[in-house]
């Protein structure tokens, strides 16, 4: 699963087991959130622990386990589903400090790190601004 997706998939997880449990389910399994993902239960199992980690989701063991939602959608942004999954920065500098005798190698970090702060601050404020009620929303109202 790419990185970039890691965010998609677990907004799609909780919507799901939200409507599920909107219509009367207590708990969901990460089999049947797989399967409208289209992925691995194994993928799904990663996320969810993630999102319980994050206070997001609770998970039930025995008979009747599942996942089920610890918050309602209301309280829940894509920012925190985001820091739930998405680990670290969305850009990252070079692996290796670069040559600093050349003037790009010198240059090259704080001009960049400069640009990326902006472009993060403005991911975060928007993902803040939505909620997974109004994913949810926009999911219900879509055409088929």
């Amino acid at each position: 699963m790419s990185a970039n997706s890691r965010l998609t998939i677990a907004a799609h997880a909780l919507a799901w087991i939200s409507l599920y449990q909107r219509q009367g389910h207590e708990v969901a399994t990460s089999e049947q959130i797989a399967t409208s993902a289209n992925t691995n239960a194994v993928v799904i199992r990663r996320l969810l622990g993630e999102l319980r980690r994050a206070g997001l989701v609770e998970s039930r063991r025995g008979g009747g386990a599942g996942w089920s939602m610890a918050r309602e959608l209301e309280s829940i942004t894509l920012l925190d589903v985001y820091e739930a999954v998405e680990p670290g920065p969305l850009f990252a500098m070079h692996r290796a400090t670069p040559d600093q005798e050349c003037v790009v190698g010198y240059g090259i970090q704080p001009a960049m790190q400069g640009i990326y702060e902006v472009i993060e601050e403005t991911l975060r404020r928007e993902l803040a601004r939505v909620t997974l009620e109004d994913v949810l929303r926009d999911i219900l109202a879509a055409p088929r």
